[in-house]
């Protein structure tokens, strides 16, 4: 019987890896559901084709790091790599930009930095990041089915019409260009929603806390707000909660375990950061949506928050116990 060493910390807790890993792909169906809706069954097979090349590559790496396949298998953390990824890409992605995104994620991002808990950074962003760097048409070509609602099942299909799809700029790419909504701005409200529903029942299953997605959203809301009262020509803070992945990044992607910091502190701390970057990153940066930038960035600094925060010693007292002699 071999000894298998994990990651600390080692504590005993009622809910296992495999328990928060289920919870999360649930609280992943509302947004599933709402694309699947608007795109199609283009979204549902994105989704499924990420999640098996994830099980795939994680079952490659493990078999050549000679780790126990079943035991690391069943704990769905690659499935919720996958499913994110999945979410995050443009519903009529061609096959190859998610192969190679999922690659990026489980081998590069995961597996050489010594498997799950060793990763310094979030997955699914540094693939997400890379992609929109290497193939920016192919990432920014999200369908407009406000134009056409008919052709999202036809076009997949590729029978009913001649057309493949009709794309449109997303609101943060028409916004950054010419200072106007885009026509499909209805759907992204529809989408960042569904994902909010999901993130509340993370915490009401107590899967995540409150201190990311609150100092998140809390930054983006105040900074927006101010600008958008010193001049109009600014997004208002409701363009910014509930367009692009605002709702996403709040409470699936930073609140990673993993790449987040531990204590209750650095994570107000860690949300205030990347609520910052992103909207410094949406107004002013090359990139219409940050979320992935902005959680890279703060990932960097998560070791160091930590160091400053520190999280109280299991079994220490929080304040010293001072004993006088009595007279």
């Amino acid at each position: 019987m071999s000894l298998i060493t994990v990651s600390s910390p080692h504590t005993t807790q009622g809910k296992q890896t495999a328990q928060v890993m289920r919870q999360v792909l649930y609280a992943c169906v509302p947004a599933l559901l709402c694309l699947s809706y608007l795109y199609g069954l283009s979204s549902i097979i994105n989704v499924l084709w990420c999640s098996l090349l994830a099980v795939f590559f994680e079952s490659f790496c493990l078999r050549l790091r000679h780790k126990p396949l079943l035991f690391y298998i069943k704990d769905y953390s690659a499935v919720v790599t996958g499913v994110f990824l999945g979410l995050a890409l443009p519903a009529f992605a061609p096959w190859w930009l998610s192969a190679i995104g999922v690659f990026v994620a489980i081998v590069i991002s995961k597996h050489l930095y010594g498997g799950l808990g060793q990763n310094p950074f979030n997955p699914a962003m540094i693939a997400y990041a890379l992609l929109l760097i290497s193939f920016p048409v192919e990432m920014t070509r999200w369908p407009n089915t406000t134009l056409e609602p008919s052709l999202s099942m036809a076009n997949f299909l590729g029978q009913l019409t001649n057309i493949d799809h009709v794309s449109g700029a997303t609101p943060l790419d028409s916004f950054k260009v010419s200072h106007q909504l885009s026509n499909n701005s209805s759907q992204w409200l529809m989408i960042n929603l569904s994902f909010a529903l999901g993130g509340l029942y993370l915490w009401v299953r107590k899967i995540i806390t409150w201190h990311i997605p609150v100092a998140f959203l809390a930054t983006l809301t105040i900074i927006s707000t101010l600008f958008y009262l010193l001049n109009y020509s600014y997004a208002s803070p409701f363009f910014h909660l509930l367009t692009g992945a605002s709702m996403m990044g709040a409470f699936f992607i930073a609140t990673d375990p993993v790449t987040a910091p531990s204590s209750n502190q650095g994570r107000i701390i860690y949300g205030i950061g990347i609520g910052l970057l992103v909207y410094v990153i949406r107004t002013w940066g090359g990139y219409p949506d940050a979320i992935a930038f902005a959680v890279l960035l703060m990932n960097i600094c998560a070791p160091l928050i930590d160091t400053l925060y520190q999280p109280r010693t299991f079994g220490h007292v929080a304040k010293p116990v001072i004993w006088k002699n009595k007279p």
